[in-house]
């Protein structure tokens, strides 16, 4: 144990003072003491204190009435009440107030120690959780978010301005954009940001097992229902609830969801009781939704009530702008996660990096540079472990090549054969000039 854990110990008898003061210095503590519950508010409010140790029974202010008082000061202080005159009703009331625990007198040292030693890591634990939160707010701060390109900065500036808002947002974008890490933004800065954030991946269960994880269910609502369960939407009351790949669910959760969404409300499997809930919802896709709608796989109703704020975050390969300023910062993260010490990314790889499509885009742009930075040996990154990105990047381009060719050849003797090939392709003329020369075809 720590000499740096402190406790401060309040009583109005000088003796009993005295002697908890000599039994918790043999343990290894700092021990402050105080005569009086107003001494003890004031020695809290200027001195560093891990635990209190206050006797209940003492004139004018008593270890209730310091409890109340120090729980508006210092909320997270774990405070042990020690009394000769304990009564039931003494310890529910001191333990609603937030009284860690209670002693009674005489005191029993290995108890009051072992308690002490309970308090002092349940507080640790409590500041950890702290600074853990405190840590993924950082990381989900929408300046935290690396991009420079125009459309991006657009979409984080609304989602910056909608995040103030309990406003149901609909994210799309394919596989890898970022779309979680948008929500997570939007969630953090939000003023439910030191509320729950939960996320279910709708791909990711069978839809028997996605109405149970949203909804929960009451003990024996199916085989193997051996207890109640909570929900997600139960679990994130007051905060906000993340549904991935909501273009996947059923019919039957669509509309579940689209009853939830209007009412708040919904049932436990296997239970007639209706929960009134807060949430706020924010879904995401990477699927064509006004087309499963057409095709009837998706209900209209349920699209208008989630496409109440809808952000596309674009694809990697339509911001290329991105590419350097990412690999850079998965490189540098790449390096601190792994113990490395790479510093350059060689040109070669860059532009490697800069023509490929990247189908996976971010998340496949980290696990390439990670990888490289794992396998690589010394303090440069091997332009070998890129070569399967270069064969992809040559691929395509002698794909768009022999695509001018057939057209060219297709178009041969036509009086306006370049402008018939760009309306083919769907691009205009400079364009065309620019891909023809790049390929030698000028």
């Amino acid at each position: 144990m720590s000499i740096h854990q402190s406790v401060l110990v309040i009583d109005d008898e000088p003796a009993i003072l005295e002697v908890m003061r000599l039994n918790l210095a043999k343990e290894g503590y700092q021990v402050l003491t105080a005569a009086s519950g107003e001494e003890g508010l004031a020695m809290l409010s200027e001195k560093l204190v891990d635990v209190v140790i206050v006797d209940y029974k003492m004139p004018g202010m008593n270890g209730i009435d310091f409890l109340e008082k120090a729980k508006v000061r210092r909320q997270d202080i774990p405070v042990i009440l020690a009394t000769a005159y304990g009564t039931i009703d003494m310890a529910v009331k001191a333990m609603k107030l937030g009284a860690y625990n209670y002693l009674t007198k005489p005191l029993n040292y290995e108890e009051m120690i072992l308690l002490l030693k309970q308090a002092v890591e349940k507080k640790r634990l409590v500041e950890n959780v702290k600074e853990l939160r405190k840590e993924v707010r950082e990381q989900f701060r929408f300046e935290k978010i690396i991009t420079n390109n125009k459309k991006m900065l657009e979409l984080l500036d609304m989602a910056a301005h909608v995040a103030e808002t309990d406003a149901t947002l609909l994210i799309r974008g394919e596989t890898g954009t970022g779309k979680e890490l948008i929500a997570g933004a939007v969630h953090y800065m939000s003023p439910r940001g030191d509320k729950p954030f939960l996320k279910v991946n709708c791909t990711a269960l069978p839809v028997t097992l996605l109405e149970t994880e949203l909804f929960g269910h009451v003990k024996g609502a199916f085989t193997g229902a051996s207890r109640d369960r909570k929900g997600r939407f139960e679990a994130a009351d007051g905060g906000t609830l993340f549904l991935d790949e909501i273009g996947d669910i059923s019919q039957n959760m669509q509309l579940k969801l689209l009853r939830v969404l209007q009412e708040m409300e919904f049932e436990k499997l296997g239970s007639n009781e209706t929960l009134k809930v807060d949430v706020r919802v924010i879904v995401s896709t990477n699927r064509n939704l006004e087309e499963a709608i057409r095709k009837g796989s998706f209900r209209e109703d349920l699209f208008f009530r989630l496409n109440v704020v809808p952000i596309f975050i674009p694809p990697l390969r339509e911001r290329k702008d991105d590419i350097y300023l990412l690999a850079n910062h998965f490189l540098e993260r790449s390096n601190k996660k792994h113990k490395k010490e790479i510093h350059v990314i060689p040109s070669e790889v860059m532009l490697t990096l800069l023509n490929y499509d990247w189908p996976g885009n971010v998340r496949e742009l980290e696990n390439v540079i990670e990888r490289a930075v794992i396998l690589s040996k010394g303090d440069a990154l091997d332009v070998a472990h890129f070569k399967v990105l270069a064969g992809a990047v040559q691929a395509r381009k002698k794909s768009e090549r022999e695509i001018l060719m057939e057209l060219e050849e297709k178009y041969a003797g036509f009086p306006n054969t370049l402008e018939m090939i760009a309306k083919d392709l769907g691009i205009n003329a400079s364009t065309l000039y620019r891909k023809r020369k790049k390929y030698g075809l000028a």
